[in-house]
């Protein structure tokens, strides 16, 4: 019994031992090679690269005071509509004084020559009236009067245009009302009540009461390699995405590309514009980033292949072909290529098979 037992062992081993070697042998066995097999279509093929910059109002306007002074009313706030020379603020006058001083004596020195050209009207006219004196002295008399009455209705205006910001005579035109000079959307007021402005002179710029923007009249900004920047021209379309309104897109046309580069990061970029046509119903914000995908190059109804069925040999391309239970070489003339797929000028036509990658085995 003992002599089968060990008998049994060693055929079970043997088996073990068989089963393995054939296993591996089947393993170590070459398999034959399979691959994809694509086929040539009609179809488009384009080029295109994308720039990235930002949706922004193609005017866009600072408002600033014509005087220096205080804030004493805002009457509008950031994402109100306003119309031209609509009032956005109000400021109290700061005068000057020296300006101030400057104009109480050009008043009280105006006051002294009407006084006296009154007098010497007055005394003028009872000699008129008794015509102890000719009318050519007379009228000069009466000329005089006249012109120092409007020597001191101007010294007081200015007084009041400094000690006040406006004229008593002109109040619908007061330079202390701050008025929009577009009609447009509020951006931003940055003043508040309280604030002290200035207005803009040859030293400093001025302090912004108000940013105005056309809103309904935008353009892409952005900047484009100069390596790209020679395939562009006036009027190419461009497809916008904004990253902040998923799913949507729409159209532009490019409409200006700098004569001048800036440079970036040891980069030339030239910088490009493009009007934005924004469907009915959607809101734009200013300063959006934007994609803008510009088409440098188009061909319609062509033959097109998958590029990866496309093999090189030096300035040769070329395919291979089914022919049989194998495939052949063929060349091939291409055209344009977006990446994907590629252009055939010459060697296939639509409807042909061509080998694809090698397909990879799971196992």
């Amino acid at each position: 019994m003992k002599k089968f037992g060990k008998i049994l062992l060693i055929v079970a081993i043997a088996a073990v031992f068989l089963g393995t070697f054939a296993y591996l042998f089947k393993r170590s066995q070459p398999k034959a090679i399979q691959y994809q097999e694509l086929t040539a279509e009609v179809g488009a093929v384009s080029r295109s690269t994308v720039v990235t910059g930002k949706i922004q109002p193609r005017d866009e306007v600072n408002v600033k005071p014509q005087i220096s002074g205080i804030v004493a009313e805002v009457y509008k706030e950031a994402g109100e509509m306003v119309q031209q020379n609509e009032v956005i603020a109000k400021l109290k006058v700061i005068p000057d004084m020296n300006q101030l001083s400057s104009a109480q004596s050009r008043v009280r020195l105006a006051e002294l020559n009407l006084r006296q050209a009154q007098t010497d009207y007055n005394r003028e006219k009872e000699l008129w009236d008794k015509q102890l004196v000719s009318a050519d002295e007379y009228e000069k008399v009466l000329q005089a009067l006249n012109q120092a009455k409007e020597e001191y209705a101007i010294a007081q205006e200015s007084l009041e245009i400094v000690r006040d910001g406006v004229a008593s005579s002109n109040k619908s035109g007061s330079t202390t009302l701050i008025r929009s000079t577009i009609s447009g959307l509020i951006l931003d007021v940055p003043v508040k009540v309280g604030n002290s402005v200035i207005n803009s002179n040859t030293f400093n710029d001025g302090t912004t009461i108000a940013t105005v923007a056309n809103m309904d009249d935008l353009i892409f900004d952005g900047n484009i390699d100069e390596t790209e920047v020679g395939r562009l021209h006036i009027g190419l379309p461009v497809r916008i995405s904004v990253g902040a309104l998923q799913d949507l897109s729409f159209d532009a046309a490019l409409e200006y590309i700098a004569p001048k580069a800036t440079e970036s990061n040891g980069t030339n970029l030239f910088e490009i514009k493009a009007s934005v046509k924004v469907p009915s119903g959607v809101t734009i914000r200013s300063g959006y980033s934007a994609n803008a995908e510009i088409v440098l190059q188009e061909v319609q109804d062509v033959v097109t292949i998958p590029e990866s069925a496309i093999q090189y040999e030096g300035e040769k391309t070329y395919v291979f072909i089914p022919e049989g239970a194998d495939y052949v070489r063929k060349d091939v003339v291409t055209g344009l290529s977006d990446g994907v797929r590629i252009e055939i000028k010459e060697g296939l036509s639509a409807g042909d098979k061509v080998r694809g990658p090698q397909i990879i085995s799971s196992k």
